[in-house]
């Protein structure tokens, strides 16, 4: 078969390439992936061999140090892929003890008392945009449900005003948007959003610092690693890693669900007969949408994965929509299959570094979809959806759908 490159962004920009992931897995679980501007890295396409890289954090390394956790090196342009050099490691660019003190400080935010009635404010907040959203007729659901949805869920957690959701929406766009000239349109425009939202993290850090709160921007400003206090440039990253984490899943996961529910109406219809359903379909969601493309490690040492020989020092680089489709574990993986019982998919990631929010992403998916089940018969893709170029996330920057009753 021809080779595919995976680290090509433009290999997404269409849709989902899963013929050819689907190809490549049959053929070997881990391929080598040549770089035009880099040595190469390991893909891996296999769900166990996922887990195996996932689970075992002493030998595939997510430091900064060592690149970071994606393909591109971390600690040579920056988090962002920008080359800011005023933003610190986030905790997912951390290996254990240090990435573990970090979640012992974070979990408790997202603990079910420290979120008690926010299932609630969710499902007051899904009713309030919903009566937005015209029925019956054509519309980019993305600025009227799926992109402000999750992130007023975030400035709740991170206590800042709710209207400044159009504030961290342009910002996290640009964070992760490194090969999409519409959310990077120049090295200037990057430096002024950068520059924006220092001002603005640099000012919640103080303020956190000086009067905290039960909120997770007081949590990661007042954390303290091997004793001593997160000074502001690690704040400012693992900030981002929040705002990125915080609703890039979520709004990506909605987005690929109506997609699927208008292409597979027999699912929606079993949903609407048994909105009981949903707990166990937003894991299908999860599963089949595979919002995050992509994270890499880097191998500490010589070892074997997959039958292939792994170098210490080779990028390692796991493939999670690849493993949601493996047919060794899922059958008919390509089917979306609202009652499909799943142990464990691999859209939060796996091992140490599994998303600590994935709870309530969840939540948010169930609440949005039960709202629906109420009110929308079916879904109706009226237009080709506008992908983001990306090798990392699979998302879109338009989608027009059209919700009937």
């Amino acid at each position: 078969m021809a080779a595919v490159d995976l680290k090509n962004p433009d290999l997404y920009v269409g849709a989902m390439p899963y013929a050819e992931l689907a190809a490549m897995r049959a053929a070997g679980t881990v391929h080598w992936n040549p770089e035009v501007d880099g040595a190469g890295f390991w893909a891996v396409l296999g769900f166990d061999d996922i887990v195996a890289v996932s689970r075992q954090a002493d030998l595939f390394s997510s430091a900064h140090e060592n690149g970071g956790h994606r393909i591109f090196n971390e600690n040579e342009v920056g988090l962002t892929g920008a080359g800011e050099a005023a933003i610190g490691i986030p905790f997912i660019s951390r290996d254990p003890p240090t990435h573990t003190q970090y979640r012992r400080f974070v979990m408790p935010a997202l603990s079910p008392a420290r979120l008690d009635g926010i299932e609630a404010r969710i499902a007051e907040r899904v009713e309030r945009l919903f009566a937005a959203v015209p029925l019956n007729e054509t519309v980019d659901i993305l600025p009227l449900l799926t992109v402000p949805l999750p992130l007023l869920t975030l400035a709740e957690l991170l206590g800042v005003p709710a209207e400044m959701w159009h504030d961290l929406h342009r910002w996290t766009d640009a964070f992760v948007g490194e090969d999409d000239p519409d959310f990077r349109q120049s090295p200037e425009a990057m430096a002024a959003i950068m520059q924006e939202f220092m001002g603005f993290a640099a000012a919640l850090f103080d303020e956190r610092r000086a009067r905290p709160g039960p909120d997770i921007a007081s949590l990661l400003a007042n954390t303290e690693i091997h004793g001593e206090p997160v000074p502001l440039g690690d704040f400012i990253g693992n900030l981002i890693l929040a705002l990125v984490g915080g609703n890039e899943t979520t709004r990506n996961s909605i987005n690929h669900s109506l997609i699927a529910f208008a292409a597979n109406p027999d699912q929606w219809d079993a949903v609407r007969a048994d909105p009981d359903l949903l707990p166990n379909a937003v894991k299908e969601m999860v599963r089949h949408a595979s919002p995050v493309i992509h994270m890499r490690r880097t191998a500490t040492r010589d070892t074997e994965l997959g039958g292939q020989a792994i170098r210490k020092g080779d990028k390692v680089v796991v493939f999670y929509p690849a493993g949601n489709r493996d047919p060794a574990i899922f059958a008919d993986p390509d089917r979306f299959d609202v009652t499909r019982p799943i142990r464990q998919h691999l859209a939060f990631g796996a091992g140490v570094h599994v998303c600590v929010g994935s709870r309530l992403a969840e939540m948010q998916l169930r609440l949005a979809f039960a709202w629906m089940a109420r009110h929308v018969r079916r879904f109706e893709v009226v237009r080709e959806p506008n992908r983001v170029r990306s090798n990392f996330i699979n998302g879109f920057k338009r989608l027009e759908v059209r919700l009937v009753t």
